[in-house]
């Protein structure tokens, strides 16, 4: 995994694909699947949070991923102490800004 105090430039980068990711749990004794689905979601939460914390994807898809809005995840990265400004370019974060302004705009109409 890599190193959070990595640069972008210094990681081995792998194409785009779809990720499956399985583990396995022994030993459980039988749960209710509305649980079993809330775990579930939670584990994909966590494993996307972790891809934002280490940049591996930006915020728009993370919020993509988990199918929330942009502030939903300001909040989730609140939650998992992710500063949305660590480590962001000059043009990363004038794209931040733009999309920021685009949404106030159009919630001021």
């Amino acid at each position: 995994m890599a190193n959070s105090n990595q640069k972008k430039s210094d990681r081995v980068l792998l194409p785009p694909a779809t990720t499956e990711v399985r583990f396995t749990l022994s030993m459980l004794p039988e749960i209710p699947g509305i649980h079993r689905e809330e775990a579930e979601n939670k584990a994909k939460e966590a494993y996307v949070m972790t891809l934002l914390r280490h940049h591996d994807i930006g915020a728009g898809r993370a919020a993509e991923l988990l199918g929330i809005n942009r502030s939903s995840l300001s909040d989730l990265m609140d939650d998992y102490d992710i500063c949305p400004f660590a480590e962001l370019t000059a043009e990363e974060l004038k794209r931040e800004v733009a999309q920021a302004m685009l949404i106030l705009d159009k919630k001021q109409k």
